[in-house]
């Protein structure tokens, strides 16, 4: 009862519980058990009270005024999430309507609900809204003037999450660092980011992803970065912003409401992003493997799934690293979060700790190495760009290579032509077998001379028959094409 935790319960333990217990001569080996009793008075936001968040989202509170002082210990969007003094967001989805679960809600500890209509049977106070959607941003935006520390907000075309992961390994070196957790990168996502914020955070890494104008703005008006990285503006939800001018314009959005002072941090090996000059009156500070950037490096090594050797260059200094991922490409993004990391105070020493921490993430370029093959599982999502850098990974492995490639959704108007380029680099790049799957990719087996099914059912019947054993085999499409199935499949 003595501990007030910040963290998580078994930190708590480790830190402040077992010390205790060491100096009294107690020594011994402990479970710690997550009960409710335990966890769910626990607040590890900042003091944020009810009036505060009804003031934010211009609601109506309804309820017992007494209640208005006090405070929540989270915000929850999902019903069997819910803990003491949780605010409840009653979100109508298409499939399942938050408001039918907010006196579920209720029972189960929350104190107040967003909602856009009043609850049959309120217990507790609820705060009226017309658009819960529209009030969650406006209450991730004030809870995040509550903190006064570096903010880096991420986005591109291709490698926001690796660069994101790098940046978050680096920053915790030297911070309590908070990242954007799975894929809530968009207007419901970066708000339950901010608002998952613990009281003690001294960093945040917010990845933000767009798929048309005005978008990054809404986003940026919310997290208001003191740092903002740009990774690469690639050929992506070209059927809303066009071409890549428009891929530009859209991204860079994110300076306008950066904060005072913002740092600029881009790719200067993109074509597009080298041509900004200045931002708000500031240099932009240019990172990747050409020298004439700020940040370049040298003496790369690509040892596939061994990691990559580099040599990151700033200034006079030169930090010798191996970065525990495959791809080239990842030199860059350490190079990024050296980048921020320089800007953030850290020594060169926690700068290298922090890219060899480095931690793959889901359907990204992770490699599962089984019986008969090495399978490179980058399902996640893809675009022209991301895939040709995944070939170019690819082709670094020995033996044969196979890349299963599928549909990239959302080009526009030049989609089939993008999609025979793709399969043209494969052919270059001396890829030994090319499957393409999916009617967009026919364009791409035809570029690639390789061979085309039009779903996945057709090729999994095939699919052993196709392959050797010792093949490595790299498996990219959109993520509305399910290829983690094909995954699935082989690792079965």
């Amino acid at each position: 009862r003595d501990v007030a935790p910040s963290r998580g319960l078994g930190d708590v333990y480790k830190r402040q519980i077992l010390p205790l217990l060491q100096k009294q001569g107690i020594f011994g080996i402990f479970r710690v058990y997550k009960t409710n009793k335990i966890l769910q008075g626990v607040i590890n936001m900042k003091k944020f009270t009810l009036e505060e968040i009804a003031a934010a989202c211009g609601g109506k509170y309804v309820g017992d005024e007494n209640l208005k002082s006090t405070a929540i210990s989270s915000v929850e969007r999902d019903s069997r999430c819910i803990k003491e003094n949780s605010l409840f967001l009653a979100i109508k989805g298409e499939r399942v309507d938050g408001h039918d679960f907010i006196e579920k809600c209720y029972a189960d500890g929350a104190v107040c609900a967003v909602c856009e209509k009043a609850p049959q049977n309120p217990t507790k106070p609820y705060i009226l809204v017309d658009s819960t959607l529209e009030a969650v941003k406006k209450i991730g935006m004030a809870y995040r003037k509550k903190f006064d520390i570096p903010v880096v907000g991420v986005s591109g075309s291709v490698g926001k999450t690796s660069t994101k992961e790098m940046l978050y390994a680096v920053l915790s070196q030297k911070y309590k660092t908070h990242k954007t957790q799975g894929n809530l990168n968009n207007e419901l996502g970066v708000p339950l980011t901010l608002l998952a914020m613990p009281e003690d955070t001294e960093a945040a890494v917010i990845e933000m992803g767009i798929s048309n104008f005005g978008e990054m703005s809404r986003l940026a008006q919310m997290v208001q970065p003191t740092v903002c990285v740009l990774t690469i503006i690639g050929c992506c939800h070209l059927e809303n912003l066009g071409d890549r001018n428009g891929v530009l314009k859209a991204k860079t959005e994110m300076f306008k409401f950066a904060s005072e002072n913002a740092e600029f941090v881009l790719n200067g090996d993109d074509d597009k992003l080298s041509t900004v000059t200045e931002v708000n009156g500031k240099k932009p500070i240019f990172f990747g493997l050409d020298r004439k950037n700020d940040y370049y490096a040298e003496n790369i090594q690509n040892n596939a799934d061994g990691g990559v050797l580099a040599d990151l260059c700033f200034g006079d200094t030169k930090l010798s690293v191996k970065i525990p991922a495959i791809g080239s490409y990842m030199v860059s993004n350490a190079l990024a979060a050296v980048a921020v990391g320089k800007l953030c105070g850290l020594n060169d020493e926690q700068l290298i700790k922090g890219v060899e921490a480095y931690k793959t993430v889901g359907s990204r370029a992770n490699v599962i190495n089984t019986e008969d093959y090495k399978i490179i599982d980058d399902c996640y999502n893809a675009n022209p760009t991301s895939v040709m850098a995944s070939i170019d990974t690819l082709v670094n492995f020995s033996g044969r290579t196979v890349a299963i490639l599928g549909d990239m959704k959302e080009l526009g108007t030049n989609e089939l032509e993008m999609h025979r380029t793709t399969g043209e680099h494969a052919k270059e790049k001396g890829v030994d077998l090319v499957i393409a799957v999916g009617p967009l990719a026919k364009a791409l087996a035809e570029g690639s001379g390789g061979k085309w099914y039009a779903d996945i059912d057709s090729l999994l019947p095939d699919l052993k028959s196709l392959l050797k054993k010792g093949d490595t085999v790299l498996v990219k499409a959109s993520h509305s094409m399910q290829f983690e199935r094909i995954v699935a499949f082989l690792k079965g």
